[in-house]
């Protein structure tokens, strides 16, 4: 949680954003919206797995015409989480032909950059609408779709200048003047500061980490990080973790979204797992029980204690959606799944729970540790199930 609140809190549904408030986990459908069933489906399974808001794109009719059939149908799963309008180019056409489809939207997201120009001031319309309804919306800015004609404007005045900046420079400045820009006149049209969170995403760590502090140092609006476009696979975990870490170490941040390009066939949630990970792993939040295992060294040629702390981590994972609400606090849990004598015990001990495996040419015995005393030793051929079970005791005794 955030020390001092510097950011203004946005109600969206039942989620807060800002103000102090734990640090909200993001995603988005990657299913087409008009396929109801299909994102009915993948909305859910996103916030089964920790996502507390979600987003959609809503680039056609049938795609805003679905939207209060989605909302519709996830409300009868049990499904409360709060969903929003992903909106570009047409967005005003949109929620002026189907206004159902921006009310059942907990949340409006405006990229000023391709909002559209012209006498029918889209930017303003879609506003209004907000205002009009008090739904929240994130002005974001993206590196790869800058509004091109403040970008004109800001290079001509770099241009005049005795000393002109360097382009990337002026670059920068765009962005961040196209999101304060944006979010202030959306206050003239009648939208309230504490319904604007405002985004200004980069593709490169070190440029995001810049435009965030500058972004933070300048208005206090809520601010929602991420690195756009990411990449794929360890790529794209170790880039948005990067960028995200420094700045919530230092206090930026108020939700967070990990942009990963899914593998064919990977979950569309895992990077909600990586999201919470990071909050995790930084002390912010906890969401389920994390296990320690050391990496294996000429110790361990056995594979044991790696597939047990695999399975013990799915383990937890799988039962949190049960344990959340029977077992409050069991999420900052501690679990250790140690592979040889070296570190295996002064780990298990550490830990709330934990296992100092075998390793080789060690005795082929395992001792259990809860709360640092050693309670049983542990051998055969089901040291795995046996763990297991001795967990699922621990988490009854100490969080029941």
């Amino acid at each position: 949680m955030n020390s001092q609140p510097r950011t203004r809190a946005v109600k969206i549904g039942p989620v807060t954003v800002g103000g102090g408030a734990p640090v909200v986990v993001q995603s988005m459908t990657n299913t087409d919206t008009a396929d109801v069933a299909g994102t009915v489906t993948q909305v859910e399974q996103l916030w089964r797995a920790g996502s507390e808001l979600v987003r959609l794109t809503v680039n056609s009719l049938e795609a805003a015409r679905a939207v209060p059939a989605i909302r519709a149908q996830l409300e009868a799963r049990g499904c409360s989480v709060p969903l929003i309008g992903d909106f570009h180019f047409n967005g005003h056409k949109l929620l002026k032909e189907v206004p159902e489809c921006g009310i059942a939207l907990a949340k409006l997201r405006i990229n000023p950059g391709n909002v559209g120009h012209g006498s029918a001031d889209p930017f303003a319309q879609m506003i209004e609408f907000a205002a009009r309804h008090d739904k929240a919306v994130r002005i974001g800015v993206n590196w790869g779709s800058l509004d091109q004609r403040l970008l004109a404007r800001m290079m001509d005045e770099n241009n005049a200048r005795p000393q002109p900046l360097p382009n990337a420079e002026v670059m920068q400045e765009a962005l961040l003047t196209s999101a304060l820009e944006s979010a202030q006149r959306a206050e003239v049209l009648g939208l309230a500061a504490d319904r604007i969170i405002l985004s200004c995403k980069l593709s490169v760590v070190q440029d995001l980490v810049r435009a965030y502090r500058e972004l933070a140092r300048r208005c206090d609006y809520a601010l929602h990080l991420g690195l756009t476009e990411a990449g794929i696979g360890s790529k794209g975990i170790v880039a948005s973790t990067a960028a995200l870490a420094i700045l919530l170490q230092e206090g930026i941040g108020d939700t967070i979204r990990v942009s990963l390009t899914p593998k064919p066939d990977e979950p569309r949630t895992l990077e909600v797992q990586v999201a919470q990970e990071i909050l995790q792993t930084l002390g912010l939040r906890a969401f389920t029980p994390l296990v320690t295992a050391c990496p294996g060294c000429g110790r361990t040629t056995s594979t044991v204690f790696q597939s047990l702390a695999d399975q013990i981590q799915s383990w937890l994972r799988e039962q949190m959606p049960i344990w959340r609400n029977r077992y409050p606090g069991v999420e900052a849990m501690s679990v250790a799944v140690m592979g040889c004598v070296v570190n295996g015990p002064g780990e298990s001990k550490h830990a709330n729970i934990g296992i100092s495996l075998p390793g080789s040419n060690e005795t082929p015995v395992a001792p259990v540790y809860e709360d640092g005393i050693k309670t049983v030793t542990l051998k055969g051929e089901r040291i795995a199930e046996e763990f297991q079970a001795r967990v699922e005791q621990y988490v009854k005794r100490t969080y029941g």
